[in-house]
């Protein structure tokens, strides 16, 4: 199998990549000729498609386990997962995305049963300088934060994910889909295999309850 670590791609579009069809637009990427080129053996297309989806991979995996080493490696074992199941692909069922997302979050529940008496001694700490993207409330972060803006955000990052860890799988995996993955309502559906009213309960009650939480954390240490 290919390497599953970031690819640098030349100047050439890749084979499979198709014009939006209005100038000045970015090119789409034909992703159902990409993944017949994977399987295919074509390592080009493999590096591109990892490429491309391996921060939404880990972002996923970190958001779950809140730990960057773990996250590190579940990554890797998603990818593997990816390249053994490209074959079952099916763009008629739904997107490149909506299948690498479904295909993480199978694996990342496994895990959680798997690691369930494990975690009580892991830290949620670990890892908050390692990416960007990590920091759960960059959406909300101004252009230049001052330091001390930096260190309170940090320390807000903190207490999400720590809040977010303690609320339960089902509704966190719907909000981490919703609000930090931007998938849609009916992505989400694809994903999880429920009804959109379901994923928008447990949305709703996903966030009532990080809500809590929050509240309860900013109680305890003022």
């Amino acid at each position: 199998m290919p390497a599953t670590g970031h690819s640098q791609t030349g100047g050439t579009p890749l084979p499979g990549v198709r014009s939006a069809g209005v100038e000045g637009r970015p090119l789409e990427i034909d992703w159902s000729q990409i993944v017949r080129r994977c399987m295919d053996g074509d390592s080009g297309a493999w590096a591109e498609l990892v490429r491309t989806h391996h921060r939404r991979v880990f972002g996923l995996c970190y958001r779950f386990t809140g730990n960057t080493a773990d996250a590190e490696d579940l990554t890797q074992d998603v990818f593997l997962k990816i390249y053994s199941n490209l074959s079952t692909f099916d763009t008629a069922r739904g997107s490149l995305q909506v299948w690498i997302t479904t295909m993480t979050r199978n694996l990342l529940v496994d895990n959680f049963r798997r690691t369930r008496n494990q975690r009580a001694t892991s830290s949620l700490d670990e890892g908050w300088d390692a990416t960007e993207e990590l920091k759960p409330m960059d959406r909300l972060m101004s252009e230049g934060p001052s330091p001390h803006e930096r260190a309170a955000q940090k320390e807000l990052a903190k207490m999400v994910q720590g809040a977010l860890a303690r609320v339960s799988v089902e509704l966190r995996e719907a909000v981490i889909l919703r609000d930090l993955q931007d998938l849609d309502y009916k992505e989400i559906a694809q994903v999880l295999g429920i009804p959109e009213g379901t994923v928008k309960s447990r949305i709703s009650r996903g966030r009532a309850e990080l809500a809590r939480l929050l509240e309860r954390n900013r109680r305890e240490v003022m």
